[in-house]
């Protein structure tokens, strides 16, 4: 695997991946980009008590790089949640940059300033989610959209209302604390229910301020809904996908 990587080093439009990989589509015509959480480089998926350790039938772990070689091979985009930074640590900058000559990346690592934005930009993203429950408020935003516009800011949603929210925030509504954002930068937004499947309604609120991607546990079934609540694209989980992506490459790899 190291050597089937190292012939990669030239990026995603090299002859490992053939021509460039379009943008995903969903039947109507709706942008999707998959989401994959990673911990310390290891793989996970989330459960009903919160991320876990996504395993093989022998109960080992898979192996990250495989997954992202499968992959990019279907996608051309991947948002990355590093739920080593979400949890207090800091963000994993080297898979970042690994990861990032295969695929193109959206990072949730808990942003909480404008440098660290420009840190995770560096290492290879394309663009850095900024959070309503972890950005330290209408300064920082302005500051790192002086500094890049290469922007998300998500708006976080826990049982249908707003998770905790920097205090620089006044706005008491996802709709107000997106126009109080759109003030500030022009910067898509995203939509992000953690808990619970989407509120249309509560989407269509937050799109009619700008470009509303919708996160969390939204599938190809949601399309129609997420396009006529106004949203321009759905981030959602990988689930089966994992595992196939593994064995494929566990395949590929053993001796014939």
């Amino acid at each position: 695997m190291v050597a089937a990587r190292q012939a990669k080093a030239n990026g995603p439009e090299n002859a490992w991946l053939g021509a460039p990989v379009a943008d995903e589509r969903w039947p109507n015509g709706l942008l999707a980009i998959p989401s994959l959480l990673i911990r310390g480089g290891v793989v996970c998926r989330a459960s009903e008590s919160g991320p876990e350790v996504v395993r093989r039938e022998d109960g080992s772990s898979v192996e990250l790089f495989d997954v992202i070689d499968g992959l990019a091979r279907d996608h051309a985009r991947l948002y990355l949640i590093d739920l080593s930074a979400l949890e207090g640590g800091q963000a994993q900058l080297d898979y970042i940059q690994e990861i990032s000559r295969d695929v193109g990346l959206w990072i949730d690592a808990g942003t909480r300033s404008a440098d660290h934005a420009i840190d995770i930009l560096v290492a290879g993203a394309q663009k850095v989610v900024l959070s309503s429950a972890r950005l330290q408020g209408p300064t920082e935003l302005a500051h790192a959209w002086e500094l890049s516009s290469d922007l998300l800011f998500e708006i976080e949603i826990e049982d249908y209302t707003m998770s905790r929210i920097d205090p620089g925030w006044h706005a008491k509504d996802p709709a107000g604390l997106a126009r109080d954002v759109r003030q500030l930068a022009e910067i898509p937004l995203v939509l992000g229910f953690r808990t619970t499947p989407p509120s249309w309604p509560l989407v269509r609120s937050v799109a009619s301020v700008g470009p509303t991607w919708v996160a969390g546990n939204v599938t190809a079934r949601d399309a129609s809904e997420a396009a006529t609540a106004g949203a321009v694209g759905a981030i959602y989980p990988l689930g089966d996908e994992l595992l196939r992506w593994d064995q494929v490459a566990s395949a590929e790899e053993s001796p014939h």
